[in-house]
């Protein structure tokens, strides 16, 4: 006879095997809903993807309609703006020619012309500049950032004056010392579009010379009451909007978008301000009222 033992173990034993077969049968279904469920996922995802493609283009097309209306537009904002006015484009830290390009149709389609591109040696040249002022007062810059200021405004005069009797012409004297290069003539300028880079590796004492100049440079273009306008592209980084805005300068941030090349125009006809679409800039286009 079996004892109470034998039926316990049994018992146990058929339990046992229950036990696993439930968990076998759960893991197998457990498979198939996450098969399943995989399957409803990634075919909702291809969905939502198709979708989003289709609204991307969308978006593509109305942006393209709204790039050729803007384009479209810009002759007619700024035709005659700077009608016979003379511009002039100076370099600080680097010329660009996509830059240089931009100014230049801009300026000409609002019915001005670009009369000259400078762009200044940086770090300065102080033994040169000294050499061919020799016998004026700015024979010796070197270790006086007071003389370069006085220097640099003198320049800003000159240039926005043509160079035409402020303290015997010395631009014409230093302009191959402090230029690296100068392009166009010198004539009596009506508007000075500046453009801003910071050159890296310079020395304290030269970046002090350099701060010290353009200091005087802008102050003299200001002593003349003519607009000046600092420029760059959309990716230009770091913005040189603070810096503009904190010497006095009008500024745009997107110079090669339709919007940025009519504020351009704006601002060398007087308006006033930062624009662009950077989160420096106060407007994206200088209003009626400015």
């Amino acid at each position: 006879m079996f004892d109470y033992r034998y039926h316990a173990l049994s018992l146990a034993a058929v339990l046992l095997a229950l036990a696993v077969g439930v968990l076998i049968g759960v893991a197998i279904g457990d498979s198939n809903l996450v098969s399943s469920a995989k399957s409803g996922i990634v075919h909702e995802l291809q969905g939502e993807v198709a979708g989003a493609h289709h609204q991307i283009g969308q978006l593509q097309d109305q942006l393209a309609e709204q790039e050729a209306f803007a384009n479209g537009l810009y002759p007619l904002a700024a035709q005659d703006v700077l009608k016979g006015r003379q511009v002039g484009l100076v370099f600080l830290g680097g010329s660009s020619d996509t830059v240089a390009g931009l100014v230049r149709s801009t300026v000409g389609q609002a019915g001005g012309a670009v009369a000259t591109v400078a762009a200044v040696r940086e770090p300065l040249d102080l033994a040169g500049i000294g050499h061919a002022a020799a016998g004026t007062r700015y024979a010796s810059l070197a270790g006086s950032p007071q003389a370069i200021e006085r220097f640099g405004e003198l320049v800003g005069r000159q240039l926005l004056s043509g160079g035409r009797r402020v303290d015997g012409e010395l631009l014409g004297r230093v302009r191959s010392s402090l230029f690296s290069a100068f392009d166009g003539r010198p004539a009596k300028l009506d508007g000075l579009v500046v453009m801003r880079v910071e050159p890296p590796g310079m020395s304290a004492t030269q970046s002090e010379a350099i701060a010290a100049f353009q200091a005087g440079l802008l102050a003299g273009a200001a002593a003349k009451g003519t607009p000046a306008v600092g420029v760059e592209l959309s990716s230009t980084a770091p913005s040189q909007a603070p810096w503009y805005k904190s010497r006095g300068l009008s500024s745009v941030d997107d110079l090669e978008t339709p919007v940025g090349r009519t504020a351009l125009v704006y601002a060398l006809a007087g308006a006033h301000g930062t624009f662009g679409i950077k989160p420096t800039a106060e407007a994206l286009l200088p209003s009626a009222s400015r």
